[in-house]
């Protein structure tokens, strides 16, 4: 099994350095700065209520800030949903516009077929007059044979 060390031998931990760069990170120590502000204006609904501490000040405006951006995001979803409603109440005038005109081709289809339905039964009619009519003459055209 290898030696594996943790920390090498030949390097020394500088205790007082590292103390001194902790101390530096600290708030209220010299070389601290103050991060700025946020700049965007707290929410009308909340306001700040004497003797909070800065601690608790700047944790209630990072908390509201979050629900804040929240509510924005979920008001902007209502937007995409408002959009969505209105795409599908076009479409669904579209649909109607189209089963109208469905319909309308569908009774045309069957006018067509009634026509077409008739003229093929006068034709059929008219063909069977024919049939009749040549038999009658070639009946007539038999017996006028026959008699001569």
């Amino acid at each position: 099994m290898a030696n594996i060390e943790r920390f090498p031998r030949n390097k020394a931990v500088d205790l007082a350095k590292l103390e001194a760069d902790v101390t530096a990170a600290l708030p209220g120590s010299p070389g601290w700065v103050v991060p700025p502000a946020l700049s965007e204006p707290l929410p009308d609904y909340v306001e700040h209520r004497d003797g909070v501490s800065r601690v608790g000040q700047l944790t209630a405006e990072a908390v509201v800030r979050d629900y804040e951006a929240a509510a924005k995001e979920i008001e902007a979803m209502g937007t995409e949903l408002i959009s969505a409603a209105k795409k599908c109440e076009a479409m669904t005038a579209e649909v109607h516009t189209t089963i109208a005109f469905m319909r309308d081709t569908a009774a045309s289809y069957r006018e067509e077929a009634k026509r077409i339905f008739k003229r093929i039964e006068e034709c059929a009619l008219f063909t069977e007059d024919v049939r009749k009519t040549c038999e009658t003459v070639k009946r007539r055209m038999m017996e006028d044979r026959s008699i001569a």
